[in-house]
């Protein structure tokens, strides 16, 4: 949600982000994963073990999410899914 809600809103689109933050609030499709403390760390030191890449935090975290339920592919615009292995749509 964090990345579909900044996408919008950095393209001067906040009411299109408020929008699209609502409909995948409302959505029962939807599951969201909260991050908590055991999670934060990992992604953590995921993130600065690779000094080399441009990943965000956020990456970092959808990263081991995904990983950990098993999700191979990422409906993204952003090519670190593909760098670290995974499928992306579009």
């Amino acid at each position: 949600m964090d990345e579909v809600v900044t996408f919008f809103n950095n393209r001067d689109r906040h009411a299109k982000a408020v929008e699209v933050g609502n409909r995948l609030l409302q959505s029962s499709l939807i599951q969201f994963i909260h991050v908590d403390p055991n999670l934060f760390y990992q992604s953590w030191n995921y993130f600065i073990q690779r000094s080399d890449k441009s990943y965000s935090l956020t990456d970092c975290i959808s990263f081991l999410v995904m990983e950990q339920l098993g999700i191979q592919t990422a409906l993204t615009f952003d090519q670190h899914f593909t760098q670290v292995g995974f499928l992306k749509l579009p």
